[in-house]
């Protein structure tokens, strides 16, 4: 196949960076032509907290992903997400502007730039405008506005600002690794991209990405997304408390939690055991899969009591119609969606990337959702900087702050 056309989706998380070069086919799908992956040492939440670790963590997952693609890469789509994102509903208003009222994109762009104007502190940076709806003349629920006639044209949108700081640390990670920034994603809008159904975003549908040290959680509604936070919990909570509760070092606990967990005691056996290697002296102890299960069950029930809170917070109704889709590194914990099913009383999958290419069976990993959505936004034409006034803004910014970097570098 040839290697033209290739994105990369770079994804920095709290415990892994996951590479994906993907490319299109032409024929509207998007296949993944090689991924890599390394253990990431130098995030704490979202959050860069060891550049020269993170810079070695990107390369590390970038050559991976070279080889197996066979091809070099030298920039990529970055998803960013941590606590410092927050979100703000705006509207904006414009007349529109031709005598014969066709609604064109320069009227789209205009009422986007609108609404992107807000006060907020100058620590700040719009990371992206995603309008929820348009309204025309007062008629709202309009999604594609172009070609449309109207005199008054008006946008609901949700606005992502991140904070600065945040935001240089991590694209001076990446430019440190030799690559450029094509574009800046929210990560659980690239999660999105690729493990939602149309018909979920449609009729409104809760997305909760489970990551290491964060859970993002997300409602998709009328085709858009509606709401973001994060929950600054996530399963590495989990493998801390096995770690504690059996007394094994943290590496050790992740293992068990893999190979052993259960997110329900009511799922687990009194007598089924398994081996834990001695430390510091102790004997091989043998623990039960019930006592597992029960460390593992309060955290669980933590993590969901904290999503439904986040979900009432957004100002959802407790149970929406397409329910719940479960993605990341989190998720693969064997019993979670029937836990999250009978705790939250709504449907629950787990969401793993929907791609082509010879690599399903490694891309349909949920950990890798985020990577994977980067990608295939971008090669659909759904990427901010080619649609909206942010992700041209963007662009100049990453050229300046990269422009600096090489300078003191």
């Amino acid at each position: 196949m040839p290697r033209r056309d290739c994105v990369v989706g770079l994804d920095i998380g709290t415990s892994k960076v996951a590479v994906v070069v993907g490319q299109s086919t032409g024929e509207g799908r998007v296949d993944i032509i090689g991924v890599g992956t390394s253990p990431a040492t130098g995030m704490r939440r979202g959050v860069v907290v060891d550049i020269d670790s993170t810079v070695e963590s990107i390369s590390e997952a970038c050559q991976q992903a070279e080889r197996m693609a066979g091809v070099s890469i030298k920039s990529v789509q970055v998803a960013v997400g941590g606590p410092h994102l927050t979100t703000t509903n705006n509207r904006g208003v414009v007349a529109v502007s031709r005598e014969d009222r066709e609604i064109t994109p320069e009227d789209q762009a205009r009422v986007l730039e609108a609404a992107r104007i807000l006060s907020m502190p100058s620590d700040r940076e719009v990371v992206h405008v995603l309008p929820r709806q348009f309204i025309i003349d007062g008629y709202d629920g309009v999604r594609d506005p172009i070609g449309m006639m109207g005199i008054r044209l008006e946008v609901e949108a949700l606005i992502v600002t991140g904070a600065i700081t945040s935001l240089q640390n991590m694209l001076r990670c990446v430019y440190k690794a030799g690559l450029d920034v094509d574009d800046v994603v929210l990560s659980v809008l690239a999660s999105g991209e690729t493990v939602l159904h149309a018909s979920e975003k449609d009729l409104g549908v809760v997305l909760v990405d489970i990551g290491a040290g964060t859970t993002d959680v997300a409602i998709f509604d009328q085709g858009s997304l509606w709401q973001a936070g994060v929950i600054p919990i996530g399963a590495g909570y989990i493998t801390n408390d096995i770690a504690v509760g059996l007394r094994t070092p943290v590496q050790q606990a992740e293992a068990i939690k893999v190979m052993h967990g259960l997110a329900e005691v009511a799922a687990s056996k009194d007598d089924v055991f398994f081996d834990l290697p001695a430390m510091a002296g102790d004997g091989d102890r043998q623990i039960s899969q019930s006592m597992l299960a029960t460390i593992i069950e309060a955290r669980v029930q933590e993590l969901l009591d904290l999503i439904c809170q986040k979900i009432k917070l957004f100002g959802f109704p407790h149970v929406l119609p397409a329910g719940m889709v479960m993605t990341g590194g989190g998720s693969r914990l064997t019993g979670i969606s029937r836990a999250a099913h009978q705790h939250l009383d709504m449907p629950v999958r787990i969401g793993s990337p929907k791609v082509g290419g010879g690599l399903e069976d490694i891309v349909r990993d949920p950990a890798l959702a985020c990577s994977t959505g980067l990608v295939s936004r971008a090669l659909t034409g759904r990427s901010s900087r080619n649609t909206s006034p942010e992700g041209r803004r963007l662009r100049g910014w990453f050229a300046s702050i990269k422009d600096w970097f090489r300078e003191f570098l």
